[in-house]
């Protein structure tokens, strides 16, 4: 349960330290094409030949669909010569060309929910509107630096797909949906996003409840009806920004669901509806489960959650190779003890005083 996770802690950032336990870079290099960035640590490039300069890996551009050029092409007015019979005319007026209005958010066809305030607090999460914690300072970071690479990144260009974030972990009780809650309770506090929170562990759903939310239809049901809208399934929140998609009723072909044409179709269209939409999936843990490996080929990037003290290398390094589809991997460190003269978020504003 996420109400079971010590609040994250840190000396340093939260991923330096989780690259500090871990030799991220030896999973990178036998794990390719992953390309981790932001938090973690770069990875090592192969030694070269003294002969030959060194040189960078390449990184590969983020997609943007390129916009055709409208060609715009005026009629020629023919003019008749003039005659002393004809009446003289007014001038010719061309119609006014107007630019093509903005893609706008679709009209929302979901139901409505009220979020249990006091369930938030039991399970140590982050609670809209109350003062700074350590915890919501550390959630802050590590938005931040996942909405740079969604919005534009340092190059100015979104990451393809960079809207859909994918949260797991190697194994369960790692506190991968702990983490999810908390990420998109931060990111909805932004002023102009509208932030999805997916429950992609179809299996061991907790998200609907932990929030005190109605249960309902979920990602899996519109997944096999192709008739059901999945937007008809979001449930709109009290909490300004948070939407929730419920994970849905549980069937045992949920990958072959995910994997399907109607599948990637639905979950692309989850980022279309809206185009000031983050997508957060909370998936089931990557070596207990097969969804996340399928997941991971759709989102944009990827933030694996690592508890201290737990998690071991090996098993890091396997479940980087199941999520290689994506190339965007991003390490969490989870459940770190307080370090006395370490760095206290939160305690600038008070909290821990």
């Amino acid at each position: 349960m996420v109400n079971e996770h010590t609040p994250i802690r840190k000396r340093g950032s939260l991923l330096e330290r989780a690259s500090e336990q871990f030799d991220f870079r030896k999973a990178i290099e036998q794990t390719a094409p992953v390309l981790p960035k932001g938090f973690v640590a770069k990875p090592v490039p192969a030694p070269v030949s003294e002969a030959a300069p060194a040189v960078a890996a390449p990184v590969a551009p983020a997609v943007v669909a390129p916009v055709a050029p409208v060609a715009v092409v005026e009629a020629p007015v023919a003019v008749a010569p003039p005659s002393p019979a004809a009446p003289e005319t007014g001038p010719v007026v061309q119609p006014e060309r107007t630019a093509a209005a903005p893609s706008a958010p679709r009209a929302f066809t979901g139901r409505y929910g009220r979020v249990d305030r006091e369930l938030l607090r039991e399970a140590g999460l982050i609670v809209p509107d109350a003062p700074a914690s350590e915890l919501s300072e550390e959630f802050r970071i590590v938005k931040r630096q996942l909405l740079t690479e969604a919005m534009g990144g340092e190059s100015g260009r979104p990451l393809s797909r960079g809207r859909m974030i994918l949260v797991c972990s190697a194994q369960p009780n790692d506190g991968k949906t702990f983490c999810a809650l908390n990420l998109a309770l931060s990111m909805a506090a932004e002023k102009d996003l509208e932030v999805l929170l997916v429950d992609g562990d179809f299996a061991k759903p907790e998200i609907v409840s932990t929030l005190g939310l109605e249960p309902g239809p979920g990602l899996l049901d519109a997944l096999a009806d192709p008739a059901l809208s999945v937007e008809s399934c979001v449930i709109r929140t009290d909490i300004p920004g948070l939407s929730v998609l419920p994970a849905g009723r549980h069937t045992h072909s949920d990958t072959e669901l995910l994997a399907a044409a109607h599948g990637r179709a639905v979950l692309q269209g989850l980022l279309d509806v809206n185009p000031s939409r983050i997508v957060i999936f909370d998936s089931p843990p990557v070596l207990a489960a097969s969804p996340a490996s399928v997941l991971a080929l759709t989102v944009g990037q990827t933030l694996v959650v690592v508890k201290a003290d737990k998690t071991g290398e090996a098993e890091l390094r396997d479940a980087i190779g199941l999520l290689s589809g994506c190339e965007n991997i991003q390490l969490l460190l989870n459940a770190t003890t307080y370090a006395s003269g370490g760095r206290n978020f939160g305690s600038y504003y008070g909290y821990g005083d």
